[in-house]
């Protein structure tokens, strides 16, 4: 059996809604629940770490405060903490997400940098720009929970090298774009074709250890190669093997 075969073959075993359950958690519980854009990019940019610590940690978050006052956040929120985020950084995001939801959709938002090349990842700097210009703060814990913006060349291109994989949004992304058993496809105007795989340092390691990247630096450079590898087992939709591979990697079947 070829590598396309084993991870169409896996893809197929994976794409059921048994594969997202409290034994076997993934932030995609909580987000599916809601169906939202906004509490998933939540969910999505909270997961980090343990996965059944960050499922725990979604769980106990009362994502209706998006629909209160800025003083009831401030309220509900001032005990809760998620480890390299403090109370403050979970209130100020809150705010944050409010601000912007009572202004215009996420779709929105990404569409108008990444309609520019049909990039995501201009997208995404879409959404990071406004979430800190819908409320200014610095900290350590807060610009880890956001991201920063990429660096770029000198023609303003987002450089591939120096640059992390951006994995929490490229997983958001997912989640938003495609349609299946496991993603809620939220989003009708960004194309499959353009998701980057949301590579963290297990999925690094299965793609070496699978022979989809001979790369030994972990940075936004190995997300993009391996999407092209996987564009040639589908170039309309390279993102279907993605929770294949990281559930491949957590059951250590690689």
């Amino acid at each position: 059996m070829d590598l396309k075969q084993r991870l169409d073959k896996e893809v197929l075993h994976r794409n059921n809604t048994d594969e997202l359950s409290l034994d076997k958690p993934d932030p995609l519980i909580i987000a599916k629940k809601f169906n939202d854009e906004w509490i998933s990019l939540i969910c999505a940019l909270f997961a980090y770490g343990n996965a059944g610590q960050i499922v725990k940690f979604l769980s106990s978050l009362d994502f209706s405060l998006l629909n209160k006052s800025e003083d009831e956040i401030k309220e509900k929120l001032k005990e809760k903490y998620y480890r390299f985020q403090k109370s403050e950084d979970v209130i100020v995001f809150f705010i944050a997400i409010k601000r912007l939801k009572e202004k215009s959709s996420l779709e929105d938002i990404f569409y108008d940098g990444y309609k520019k090349d049909f990039s995501v990842l201009e997208g995404i700097m879409s959404i990071i720009k406004s979430i800190k210009d819908a409320y200014p703060y610095d900290s350590q814990g807060y610009n880890f929970l956001i991201g920063k913006e990429a660096k770029r060349d000198k023609d303003q291109n987002i450089k591939e090298t120096g640059n992390s994989p951006y994995k929490r949004y490229n997983m958001f992304l997912r989640w938003m774009v495609r349609d299946d058993h496991l993603d809620m496809g939220l989003w009708k105007r960004v194309l499959k074709k353009d998701l980057i795989l949301p590579l963290d340092t297990h999925t690094f390691k299965v793609g070496q250890k699978l022979g989809l990247l001979n790369r030994k630096t972990y940075d936004l450079k190995s997300a993009i190669l391996i999407t092209q590898k996987l564009r040639e087992f589908d170039k309309n939709d390279p993102m279907k093997y993605d929770f294949a591979i990281y559930r491949m990697g957590q059951e250590k079947i690689v």
